[in-house]
Order: C-alpha cells, then structure tokens, then sequence
C-alpha cells in the first residue's frame, strides 16, 4: 500500500501527519503556514477536515445538540462546527502549498459531498473519523473510490470495527489502516490502551498507527514500538491562536520533538538480531577469561587460587575452568599470563 510517496512496503519507518483541524482560526495566512511549519517540524503529511456545520448536523439549541461536559461544555454541536470548519474554499490553495512544500495532503470528509468536492484534488487517501466509524454508507462511498482508508477507532467497538473493515472490503478496497484512537479531548494517558495496536493488526491483517489525543509525545513514541505504521498528532502554529483543539495540540516545536522521538524509536526497535557489531566484537576483549593468578611452577596444581576468571578477556574462556582446575602446569608461568590449553597437562 502506497498513500502519496510513502510506501508501507518499503522500510519500518512510520507516516507522521500533523492534523490541521480547526487550528487556523479562520485565517487561511495562518492555515498556509501552519503547513509550512509542518513541513520545518518534520511531518509526512499534512491532513485538513472537510466539512461544514450544516454538513455535520442542524442548527438547533436543545439538550440533544448542546455538549454536556468536556472541552467544549455549552456550545451546540452547529457552534462548534461552525467554529472549527475548514472553509472549502480554501482547500485548492492547502493542497497546491503542501504539494509546493513537499508534504504529503489528504482530508478527512464527513459526507458524500466532501468526498465529492475532494476528488478534484486526487488525494491520496481518505481519512474516517472516529466518529463518523458507525456511518457505514458513508465508508461504503469513500472506499469506492479506491483510494487507501485510514479509520480511526475512538468510539468504535470491535463490531463497529469489523463492519467498517466489512464494507471497505466488501466494494474491494483493502488498502486500509486502523488507528488505535482514544476519543477525549485530551485523553489520559491511562486510557490510551496503545496494545490494542498490534491486536488491531493481528484480527485484521491491516496496516495499524495511533491518532493520538494525549498531551505530550510519550504515546506516539510507545506506539512506535508497538509497530505503529501511522501516527497523527493535532498541530497547531501557535497555541495563543486558541480554537476548540488548540489545548491538545503541539506547537512546532513540540511536533520537532515528537518526530526526532519517533525516528529514534524506529532505531531502536530495529531488527531481531544476536549478531554484534563490529564495535560490540572489538569490547569483547573487556570480557571475562582464565588468567593466572599466582606465578606457577612447572608442575603445579592448578587451584582456583592460582587460576581465575577476570577480566580482561585474552585468556581461555571461562568454561573450562573446571576442566582446568585439579591439572598440572606444563611450564613456568607468571601471574598475569593469559592461561591456554598449551599450559595444561591432559
């Protein structure tokens, strides 16, 4: 599976999108260089959110629409949708800067007619909101373009997530992705639950990675170890541009953070290995041997007084200092000698 230049096939290394989201405060200058600041902090991609408040819900104030607790407490869904939606208008010019920047650009749509106004730009995948996982329909249209899916997994139960996984495959697209998501604003790092990711891969047979809401970057890098393919992280220019996701969102320099964090846990996970380098080999000489450790005449017994196992590492190997111990010298030998099979009588 390819999603823009990155190949899943090739290399262990992970997809690092900064998620836009709302973090542009209606300001499209802002937007474009939040883009080029992902590109300074070291991201793969960049990914928006098409939407609109009247594509996402109604305008209406009753208990079912108002937000009860949270981030977000008091605002009606439509306010905050409002608040946080990417004017569409402005999507031609963020696809042609993230391609000028060379970052990789999708969007996650919420409806038909996002998918619709998205296919213009041929984006390279498409992105399922954890919220939107239980719209089947809608799942059903996006993967039916044949471009990769990536599906986060917030509010999803294992039966949402077989469905969804269902339909993808059921209009023949599995180029799918899971991302272990934890749907708080932030969330606790105690739910973040970062074993589902292997899981994920293992029910499946998916590429897997982690949208992550915790503060900090200990979660992506965790995720990393855990075979985590993708990881989205909200990014925002300056966090004093506010807006409902600026709190969970880092900064360019906290996203630089994350990613030298990320690309130095893809080293040292590495490979399955017992072969040493050629500087672990050159250490060796460190390592412990049978040396002697009293001067000897030829003839004497060797003892555990007058044979040991120290350090450095010139002498026989350790394992035959049983074999050693209660044999003769063959020949004078000074304290501090490297002890040798030629030293002992058989």
């Amino acid at each position: 599976m390819k999603i823009g230049s990155f190949d899943f096939e090739k290399g262990k290394n992970t997809l690092i999108i900064a998620e836009l989201s709302a973090n542009h405060g209606h300001n499209k200058e802002i937007a474009l260089e939040t883009i080029r600041a992902a590109k300074r902090a070291g991201a793969d991609a960049i990914k928006l959110q098409t939407y609109t408040a009247d594509t996402l819900t109604i305008d209406c104030k009753n208990e079912y629409f108002t937000i009860q607790e949270g981030l977000w407490k008091g605002k009606t869904l439509y306010e905050l949708y409002g608040e946080a939606y990417t004017p569409w208008e402005w999507h031609e010019n963020l696809f042609n800067e993230a391609k000028k920047e060379g970052l990789i650009c999708f969007s996650t749509p919420f409806d038909k007619t996002s998918v619709d106004f998205l296919e213009q730009f041929n984006p390279p995948a498409y992105k399922i909101a954890s919220f939107e996982i239980q719209d089947i329909p809608l799942i059903e249209y996006t993967a039916s373009k044949g471009r990769p899916i990536i599906m986060s997994t917030g509010i999803a139960e294992i039966e949402d997530i077989e469905l969804a996984v269902k339909t993808c495959r059921g209009v023949g697209n599995n180029d799918i992705t899971l991302l272990k998501c934890t749907s708080s604003y932030p969330a606790p790092i105690e739910e973040a639950n970062l074993n589902t990711i292997p899981d994920l891969k293992q029910r499946f047979g998916v590429e897997v990675g982690l949208s992550d809401h915790t503060l900090g970057i200990v979660a992506p890098v965790v995720a990393t170890t855990l075979g985590a393919r993708v990881i989205e992280k909200h990014f925002i220019l300056d966090k004093s541009i506010g807006g409902p996701d600026a709190s969970f969102s880092l900064d360019e320099k906290e996203f630089t953070e994350m990613v030298t964090a990320v690309r130095q846990a893809e080293k040292a996970v590495g490979k399955v290995s017992y072969s040493l380098t050629e500087k672990v080999k050159a250490s060796r000489k460190f390592a412990r041997s049978l040396f002697v450790a009293k001067d000897m005449k030829a003839g004497d017994i060797f003892t555990e007084e007058n044979v040991r196992s120290i350090r450095p590492g010139y002498g026989l190997h350790p394992k035959y200092l049983k074999d050693v111990i209660g044999k003769t010298a063959t020949k004078e030998l000074e304290k501090g000698t490297p002890l040798s099979l030629r030293h002992v009588n058989n």
